[in-house]
């Protein structure tokens, strides 16, 4: 394997903004922006031997700073802190101290706030072995949150085309910490609705969900709802065409064990990819709000023409004593690992 550092001409906070390119020894290709962590290009060969891209993104960093992109800003392809999903209200406690945070959607927090780890410049850190580890410094206070809080992101390549990202982070001051990559995959060599792709998740409950869709605290199982992906079927197979699939899913898993989260195959391909992660739930998305003009190839993406596996904590859980920690300390460490993994089905 091997990576590259590329300049891409931009400096956004008085910091270059550089592309890194992962290549392994098969070909997969991939390409990530030190601004915001952005997965930009994932390139795969698929059974028909052709290379495919299977994430959404743009052709180069412009496409991502556009005003029409940011007005209904999608966070393609982003890492999400401090706080992945929704916190009711923006608001939570530690230790008898209230906080309100950035309310970014309606009266509740969205994903970090209004400018969160998707929107900064990372520092890229030096490595021995070809990866790319990237740094930020959150100050206190950022969008409301407390302590100064250190993060350090690895991604590598390997030559068994996983893609492995993993998360640490520190603080000086207790937080409120949950972050999550927010890729948009489409495995059909032409793009288009995933409705056909057919996808299996090991998760026998989901997480009940307000009108603003922040999460309540109530367990649902998933037998004999839409939500069943137990037995894997196609993503199209039982859901509301006109709202897809926006809904939290509790792993069949012990905590902080690597276990599968998820799997989703495309016939017209051949690929597989399969999500694994340490994290306790995970976010399927079918992007039905998608609305982004001028992709990759001048392409445009519309609503359910990717589909998002967010691996995380439980959202809203620094507000729900009964779901497992969103509270980092002082003296404590953060760890994460997602690995994405594509195969030929």
């Amino acid at each position: 394997m091997k990576a590259n550092l590329i300049k891409t001409g931009h400096v956004i906070g008085g910091k270059d903004v550089y592309a890194v390119e992962l290549i392994n020894n098969h070909g997969t290709y991939v390409k990530i922006y030190n601004y915001g962590a952005i997965i930009s290009n994932f390139i795969v060969v698929n059974a028909h031997g052709e290379k495919q891209d299977i994430v959404l993104g743009f052709d180069d960093l412009a496409g991502y700073l556009t005003d029409d992109y940011l007005l209904k800003y999608p966070y393609l392809g982003a890492v999400i802190g401090r706080y992945a999903n929704r916190i009711k209200g923006g608001q939570f406690t530690i230790d008898g101290k209230a906080y309100q945070v950035t309310d970014d959607r309606g009266k509740d927090s969205l994903h970090g706030g209004n400018v969160g780890f998707d929107k900064v410049v990372w520092d890229i850190l030096p490595t021995i072995d070809p990866s790319l580890t990237l740094q930020y410094v959150s100050p206190a206070g950022e969008q409301g949150f407390p302590g100064n809080l250190t993060i350090q992101l690895t991604f590598k390549l390997t030559d068994d085309n996983e893609l492995i990202l993993d998360f640490k982070a520190d603080t000086d001051e207790a937080t409120a910490i949950n972050l999550t990559h927010h890729g948009y995959f489409n495995l059909a060599p032409k793009g288009g609705s995933v409705a056909k792709h057919v996808h299996h998740m090991p998760a026998s409950y989901y997480l009940e969900q307000d009108d603003n869709f922040v999460v309540t605290g109530n367990l649902i199982p998933v037998q004999g709802t839409p939500h069943n992906f137990l037995g894997a079927k196609e993503i199209g197979a039982d859901w509301n065409a006109q709202t897809g699939y926006d809904q939290t899913y509790v792993l069949d898993k012990d905590a902080g064990e690597l276990t599968l989260a998820s799997e989703t195959w495309e016939e017209t391909s051949g690929l597989k990819l399969s999500v694994y992660t340490t994290e306790p739930v995970a976010h399927f998305y079918t992007a039905i709000s998608l609305e982004v003009k001028d992709g990759k190839d001048g392409l445009h993406y519309g609503p359910a023409e990717a589909f998002c596996v967010e691996t995380q904590h439980h959202p809203n859980g620094i507000n729900i004593p009964e779901f497992p920690s969103t509270t980092l300390r002082p003296g404590e460490t953060y760890k994460q690992t997602t690995i994405y993994k594509v195969e030929h089905r």
